[in-house]
């Protein structure tokens, strides 16, 4: 069988499609309220408190936490980027 690929030759196949599949369900499923300040809030936190963390390792990956979940509370649906478009709307 050297014609079929498997997925053990392309690590980079198995990435793509675990991230595509986490996307699509996570775009399928309902938010709840708040949900996004939530995450906002907890990156926030972690990025205030990234400092204290005494190796290196430790501050450069709560910091890449901190930033992931900013970045995540500002985009997708009902985002902080969402939000911030209604509100715009309603100034004169």
């Amino acid at each position: 069988m050297p014609n079929q690929r498997s997925y053990l030759e392309k690590p980079a196949d198995i990435g793509a499609h675990i991230v595509k599949t986490v996307k699509e369900i996570d775009r399928q499923r309902p938010n709840f309220p708040g949900e996004h300040l939530m995450v906002f809030a907890a990156g926030a936190y972690l990025l205030t408190t990234a400092g204290r963390r005494r190796s290196m390792i430790g501050r450069l990956a709560t910091s890449l936490i901190g930033s992931t979940l900013i970045a995540r509370a500002a985009s997708g649906t009902g985002g902080i980027a969402k939000v911030a478009k209604v509100l715009d709307k309603r100034r004169f």
